[in-house]
């Protein structure tokens, strides 16, 4: 039987905890996490990111993550916390989900970016044009 949307989502937010802003700048702050952006690209350029975050678009994560990949990331180790987010917090939740899979052991999903604007999490603005 095909699986839903909505069951694949339930099973994502059941497999991965999701955090408040506040505890994400806590977990940021002791070191050792990686803070993933999961939105498309130009999502990323009309907002900008959380300080110190990769960008990586949900559609090359697993390539990115898992090592024995020819597009492995060197900043994915499985030995770090990884905190994901997105524009509302439902392709994090997808793709924190796919780390899960894939063996990564500490992953969170602290959901919206603007979640964590608003709450003054720390942005890096995107670069305009020309500079």
């Amino acid at each position: 039987m095909a699986t839903t949307l909505k069951q694949m989502m339930e099973a994502a937010n059941a497999a991965v905890p999701k955090i408040t802003p506040e505890k994400a700048r806590e977990m940021i702050g002791k070191g050792n996490t990686l803070v993933v952006d999961v939105r498309d690209a130009p999502e990323v350029e009309k907002s900008g990111k959380i300080a110190g975050a990769v960008h990586v678009s949900r559609g090359m994560l697993e390539f990115r993550a898992d090592p024995d990949s020819p597009y492995h990331d060197k900043n994915f180790a499985k030995d770090k916390t990884v905190i994901l987010y997105c524009a509302s917090g439902g392709r994090s939740a997808l793709a924190a989900k796919a780390l899960k899979d894939l063996g990564y052991a500490q992953v969170y999903n602290v959901g919206a970016f603007k979640d964590w604007a608003e709450a003054g999490g720390e942005i890096e603005k995107p670069i305009e044009p020309g500079m």
